[in-house]
């Protein structure tokens, strides 16, 4: 039965809704719920969800279904978030700066950006509206470009087909954080009804495409060999023009696309689930890699702020892990990059990232940061940061340009670096090889048990009122517990996005010296990694 408290919160988000397709849409779930009969329960209880609560801001502002209601992502909650961050501007002494909206091909994502502009612009800013469909790295890039206020871009990035976002970039074109975010979303709370906000004109489009590749042209140079071919997908999203003109730029013309894979799409039919770290996801990539003689694969997510890459092996094609690719690119940006001075260079990775990174920093001159999980803390790990990354696929390869992680300007110097190793008659794997005779054998991997969020917090206080034997334990945050015993470290941590318990496995094999030991030492490591994750298992089961 409908509770006459429901029905009312109803009809009041009907009447404050300036949408009529999403006023339309609530109103035919509440016409269920009051109709009686076996179908008005299950109108009724999703009613309650989508009145639930509104949308919080999380990992750098909003993402949920697109969907009517509070607890969706629609034009009128996004109307509200808007009018919540202009009235927050206004108070931090930005009235009337630019505001860059940037927005992907996601279900709502024109719509969306349509009404953050106008409100924008009804408050007193000059919204910047980029042109059409585009990467999230552009907007993080066109804020510092342009000396903007804020950034905003309409994306839920490689969540399912049926989310969208809202993510907020700040003046100095880095995430959301705190305080904040905090203080944004109390603004937001106490926006007017989305319905009675003022809304000014819509501006033209800009294109800042321009600007962004003459950057991207700057990147760091390694010796030049051929110019390699590139297999890419961009995964049903935004990516594959711009990445392609990047490459471009780079003198790499020679870039095969996945045909089934290359045109912006909502629905992401060909894949599961629209994120290159799945199983399954590259195979069409790989498969496009093998059959035209590639050098390189390159699988963007749909928003194009991650990349992973694929390279050819003795055992075929595959793609490597984000922690192999962090600790490529990094290393070859400090090798190619201006030799350090008095103010030596700053790389910077996650507390969950493979440990790898710090030993190639101390080896190359440079300094090393461990942060939080994010790149909205990875960008702010220090001043002279030059390369940043975490283990999921995001790579900063150029914080001056884009204070984010950016897939487009990865794939660029991945394409570098392989034509450079070409050119000294080497390769990927054998760069690999090299790494880790010099470093050890570091092998990552993730463990995710989905439990209720009580057995969660049950799990994570046990670990930190008893650690288990022989185990050394630290917080490095307070939701986020390291354990660490010789050659090993596990990382735990609740998601803050599911009903998971997380731990981020590593162990560590001495560096063998000499290439032709690396093989054994990786099949060491392995065993220790498959035992390690069967113990971590256990540890963390309720």
């Amino acid at each position: 039965m409908l509770a006459p408290q429901l029905r009312d919160a109803v009809l009041r988000w009907i009447a404050d809704d300036p949408d009529p397709d999403t006023r339309t849409e609530l109103q035919r779930v509440l016409a269920t719920a009051m109709a009686g009969g076996p179908p008005a329960e299950d109108a009724a209880a999703e009613l309650a969800e989508r009145m639930s609560g509104p949308l919080r801001f999380g990992t750098a502002g909003l993402r949920g279904p697109v969907r009517a209601g509070p607890s969706g992502m629609n034009v009128a909650v996004v109307t509200r978030a808007t009018a919540g961050l202009a009235a927050w501007l206004r108070a931090s002494g930005q009235q009337g700066g630019q505001v860059v909206v940037g927005r992907d091909a996601r279900h709502g994502s024109a719509a969306f950006a349509t009404a953050t502009a106008r409100v924008l612009a009804g408050a007193g800013f000059t919204p910047v509206l980029l042109d059409g469909p585009v990467p999230t790295p552009l907007v993080a890039f066109a804020v510092r470009h342009l000396g903007a206020v804020a950034g905003i871009a309409v994306t839920a990035s490689h969540n399912p087909p049926a989310d969208n976002g809202y993510k907020v970039y700040l003046s100095d074109g880095a995430q959301l954080v705190g305080p904040d975010d905090a203080a944004i979303e109390a603004a937001v709370d106490a926006a007017p009804a989305a319905v009675a906000v003022p809304l000014g004109a819509l501006p033209d489009p800009a294109d800042l495409t321009g600007p962004y590749l003459d950057r991207v042209a700057t990147l760091p140079r390694g010796p030049q060999g051929p110019a390699p071919r590139i297999a890419l997908t961009p995964m049903h999203g935004v990516g594959g023009a711009l990445v392609t003109a990047a490459f471009a730029r780079t003198g790499v013309h020679d870039v095969r696309v996945v045909a089934s894979q290359a045109r912006p799409d909502p629905d992401f039919p060909t894949v599961a689930f629209p994120n290159p770290e799945e199983p399954g996801a590259t195979d069409a990539l790989l498969a496009l890699a093998a059959e035209s003689g590639a050098d390189l694969a390159v699988a963007l997510d749909p928003d194009a702020d991650r990349c992973a890459i694929g390279v050819p092996g003795d055992g075929g094609w595959r793609m490597l892990s984000g922690d192999e690719t962090g600790v490529l690119l990094g290393d070859h940006l400090l090798r190619t990059g201006p030799p350090p001075g008095d103010d030596r260079p700053l790389v910077a990775t996650t507390v969950v990232s493979s440990s790898m990174l710090g030993r190639v920093a101390a080896a190359r001159g440079a300094r090393f940061a461990e942060t939080l999980t994010g790149f909205k803390w990875i960008v702010r790990g220090g001043p002279g940061l030059v390369f940043g990354y975490e283990e999921a696929i995001g790579l900063c390869v150029d914080p001056g340009g884009v204070r984010d992680k950016d897939g487009i300007s990865a794939a660029v110097v991945a394409a570098d670096l392989v034509r450079g190793l070409a050119a000294a008659g080497s390769s990927v794997p054998a760069r690999l090889d090299e790494l880790a005779a010099e470093f050890g054998v570091h092998l990552t991997r993730g463990v995710s048990l989905r439990l209720p969020a009580a057995e969660r917090d049950a799990a994570v206080q046990r670990l930190r009122d008893a650690p288990p034997s022989g185990w050394e334990i630290d917080r490095p945050a307070p939701d986020v517990l390291r354990l660490r015993r010789d050659g090993e470290r596990v990382v735990v941590r609740p998601s803050g996005t599911e009903p998971k318990l997380k731990a981020y496995l590593e162990v560590v094999e001495p560096p063998a010296g000499d290439v032709a030991l690396v093989p054994a030492s990786r099949a060491v490591a392995a065993d220790r990694l498959a035992a390690l994750g069967a113990e971590v298992e256990r540890m963390l089961a309720p």
